[in-house]
């Protein structure tokens, strides 16, 4: 068989690379928002979104929301997706799968690119403090979730002594919004999740500020970054970033939750390597 007759004979499942290497300057751009919240509620806030980055980059715009985080990293992982709105510790997962992605933009809240994790429980529960966690299930969000596992899991071990499994019985429920509406319930007797979601839910009335009380906050987290594909056009990389960090529009930027974006880099998210390293997580074995 000569080697014209070869390459034809090979299937294209084989040459996942080739399809990746034609689609540097795409027509059309999928942008992936992180499924923190319900898809519809997602999709519906960032309509303005979709429309500023049609105007700016020129190009069909396609906003993605991925049934979960691991999902999510996944599409990133195989180039089904061009743009991503990742947590930052999905985005540290992410990027020990897909070496090649790049973060360029990161969040600004109240001037600063951080934010934090509150701990909660049911306002008339048995969980006052940290320390009342011990024996009790605890509500997670989605395994990759920053502020809605890999921090709020340090906190327990590090601020009570708590260890997942062991001390408490850790229950994902996969987003921020399902954490706050257990513990709202009575599901599950505490849980954590982002600050700023909570604020969200707090203001839309989803969630009754008489029947979940704050126990804790987290110290600052790296915000959520902004992160494209390294394999694109750099004129359109390029583009992109200067579509998020030239944005100034409240109703685009309301999508995000932030006031803005800055620049940033793989080395902003070193800090929850190691936090992921103090909780003995292997990333390479996390679902994802």
């Amino acid at each position: 068989m000569n080697r014209r007759t070869l390459l034809a004979a090979l299937p294209i499942v084989a040459m996942p690379g080739l399809a990746l290497a034609q689609a540097r300057d795409p027509r059309r751009l999928r942008v992936a928002l992180l499924p923190d919240e319900n898809a519809s509620t997602l999709i519906q806030n960032a309509q303005p979104l979709k429309a500023h980055l049609e105007r700016v980059l020129s190009r069909e715009i396609e906003l993605v929301v991925t049934t979960d985080y691991s999902s999510m990293i996944e599409a990133m992982r195989f180039g089904r997706i061009e743009v991503a709105y990742f947590g930052p510790f999905s985005y540290v997962l992410a990027k020990s799968r897909a070496p090649g992605i790049e973060p360029f933009a990161v969040g600004i809240e109240r001037g600063s690119p951080t934010y934090q994790s509150v701990i909660v429980a049911t306002a008339d529960g048995p969980v006052k403090a940290l320390g009342d966690v011990r024996g009790r299930p605890f509500g997670f969000g989605d395994q990759a979730s920053t502020s809605s596992h890999l921090i709020p899991r340090a906190l327990l071990l590090t601020r009570a002594q708590l260890k997942g499994g062991d001390d408490y019985r850790p229950v994902h429920l996969g987003t921020h919004d399902a954490v706050a509406r257990a513990v709202q319930n009575g599901q599950v007797p505490a849980g954590a999740l982002s600050k700023a979601i909570l604020d969200v839910l707090f203001e839309r009335g989803t969630v009754d500020r008489a029947k979940v009380v704050e126990i804790t906050l987290s110290d600052p987290i790296p915000n959520y970054p902004m992160v494209m594909q390294g394999n694109l056009a750099d004129p359109l990389k390029a583009a992109i970033r200067d579509a998020f960090l030239n944005l100034r529009d409240p109703a685009v930027l309301g999508a995000f939750r932030v006031q803005g974006f800055a620049p940033t880099t793989d080395a902003a998210y070193d800090i929850l390597r190691e936090t992921a390293r103090v909780l003995e997580l292997d990333l390479g074995r996390m679902r994802g």
